[in-house]
């Protein structure tokens, strides 16, 4: 059967006392300003927190009328200096949370006009900085390069990093492919392409931002993981980047061109055109295509498990754009030297649990095999309860419901790993976050633990940011000790292409052999093939 998770992404004293500080409130439009050149003219950043922030620079022409569901096209040049001192509008989405009137105000409403990048330095300077190139999450559906959570000032004041992140077109807009339904200029994976657009503007400007051009990382949690795996099998993108994290995120195979083309037939149904109709697709009002987007149960596509043969928005494998599946069939040739981290959240699935029944949180063992029950049945049902049980002897059932949804994630992972190891050309990392925030569930007495999304914050240095929520609000020092960590090791990976920090034992590359992964959490260390008994139960089960 095909498996499929159970889904409905060392400092000193003064910086490590800076990641619990408030970030002070943006003054826009205030403050020394500093410019920087880029091929298409000047822009002026802000001064602020010790560092410069480029917010909005251009990378690519608006898509917009005829443009849409096409490659993205250069930005036209400008003369004088242009202001880079707001976030810009992200990708054309459900608004709220952050952005627009709905939200709290950080950025503006999601737009189609969103071809634009932030650039977080140091300073403009010709110091040649490690550069992290961030794909934020989402699952290709929403999600935004200016998010609180993904900010880059920490990063790059604690660590003398350059932080880029870029919004691009996500779900309809950014993967509806009419290739094979119409012979006009339509685009494959449109949202990749922008990427790729933000990533080629980078290698071509960020020398003039304080960063270094031959040493580009490219990172990303859950849809951002996905994505960067995608960027790790586009052949265009190879000599753009030089190392990979993928977080959060699995992807061992991409939708087909198959898959995209029937997602698009289903698509004009839904509109109630015709292949002959598709020019009108140019003029249909943003919002109404977000309406057809979001009438589909599967309207966006997961970053983990195998793809269905109606997939959602997302990825896939094209041919051109992308040519093979990211991982299953072996790692791509052209990435073969690239060094890679990848790894997952302990409790990845208890995010997905966070909004619905909280009776989830309160299973019996009979309630454990009921929730099971529509992924796995019989003996298959028997087995992975038994295995889990014996590999995990005090967790209750509910902890086990999560540690089994889980799993399949890092089974993935794993296999991702394995496959990088094979080729015998440059080194993979693997790790798990096993923070255990302490704090519970609203209206149970179940911890979060470390849940899908909580790296975020952690691995930015933000743990002074989205303090009303939840999910961010401990500031225990195991949390800001990991968050130390975490950071620091990203940022050493960004460096010198292998993860190393301060206070943190070293790190070494997966093998066979041994299957040594980083545990991270307040006190770090070296676990060689965790969870054993789980990983044979799965490579029996293949």
């Amino acid at each position: 059967m095909t498996r499929r998770t159970l889904i409905g992404a060392s400092l000193s004293a003064a910086a490590a006392a800076a990641m619990s500080v408030p970030e002070p409130a943006q003054a826009h439009g205030s403050g020394a300003k500093d410019e920087a050149a880029t091929r298409y003219g000047r822009v002026r950043g802000r001064r602020e927190d010790g560092i410069i922030k480029f917010l909005g620079v251009p990378y690519a022409t608006p898509p917009l009328g005829r443009l849409r569901f096409q490659a993205p096209k250069p930005p036209a040049s400008w003369r004088g200096v242009r202001d880079a001192v707001d976030f810009p509008h992200p990708a054309f989405q459900v608004a709220g949370a952050e952005m627009g009137p709905t939200g709290n105000g950080r950025m503006p409403a999601p737009s189609e006009d969103c071809l634009y990048l932030n650039i977080w330095t140091p300073a403009a300077d010709d110091r040649r900085r490690p550069v992290m190139f961030y794909n934020h999450g989402g699952g290709y559906m929403i999600g935004s390069g200016s998010a609180t959570g993904q900010d880059g000032t920490h990063l790059a004041q604690l660590y003398d990093v350059v932080v880029v992140e870029s919004n691009h077109r996500l779900g309809l807009l950014g993967y509806l492919f009419l290739g094979d339904l119409h012979h006009g200029d339509y685009a494959a994976n449109q949202g990749m392409l922008d990427i790729l657009a933000a990533l080629h503007w980078t290698s071509e400007n960020i020398e003039h931002f304080g960063g270094d051009p031959d040493n580009i990382m490219v990172w990303g949690e859950s849809g951002g993981g996905a994505k960067t795996a995608a960027v790790y099998t586009m052949p265009a993108a190879a000599r753009l980047f030089h190392k990979a994290s993928i977080e959060s995120a699995a992807p061992l195979r991409l939708a087909t061109r198959d898959g995209a083309t029937a997602r698009a037939e289903r698509t004009l149904h839904l509109l109630g055109l015709s292949a002959a109709d598709m020019p009108a697709l140019h003029d249909i009002p943003a919002a109404r295509l977000l309406e057809i987007q979001q009438s589909e149960a599967a309207n966006g596509e997961a970053p983990w498990g195998d793809p269905g043969t109606l997939p959602g928005f997302g990825a896939f494998v094209d041919g051109h754009i992308i040519t093979q599946q990211p991982f299953a069939d072996g790692a791509a040739p052209f990435s073969a030297r690239k060094p890679l981290m990848i790894g997952t959240c302990r409790d990845e699935t208890v995010f997905f649990s966070l909004f619905g029944p909280t009776d989830i949180f309160h299973l019996d063992e009979a309630g454990l095999r009921q929730h099971l029950s529509s992924t796995y049945q019989g003996a298959e049902l028997d087995r992975i309860i038994a295995t889990f049980h014996r590999s995990r002897p005090d967790a209750t059932p509910s902890q086990l419901y999560f540690a089994i949804t889980t799993s399949p994630i890092w089974r993935d992972a794993i296999a991702i790993a394995e496959t990088k190891v094979a080729q015998h050309a440059a080194p993979v990392f693997m790790y798990q976050l096993a923070y255990k925030n302490p704090t519970v569930v609203p209206g149970t007495d179940f911890p979060i633990g470390s849940p899908h999304s909580s790296d975020i914050n952690l691995k930015f240095a933000n743990t002074d940011k989205n303090l009303d929520s939840f999910l961010f609000a401990d500031q225990s020092p195991g949390r800001l000790a990991t968050a130390r960590h975490m950071s620091a090791l990203w940022a050493g990976f960004a460096r010198h292409g292998h993860p190393t920090a301060p206070h943190v034992p070293q790190w070494p590359a997966y093998t066979l052999a041994k299957r040594a992964t980083m545990w991270l959490d307040a006190e770090c260390k070296i676990v060689d093939d965790p969870d054993r008994p789980e990983r044979l139960f799965w490579r029996h089960q293949g």
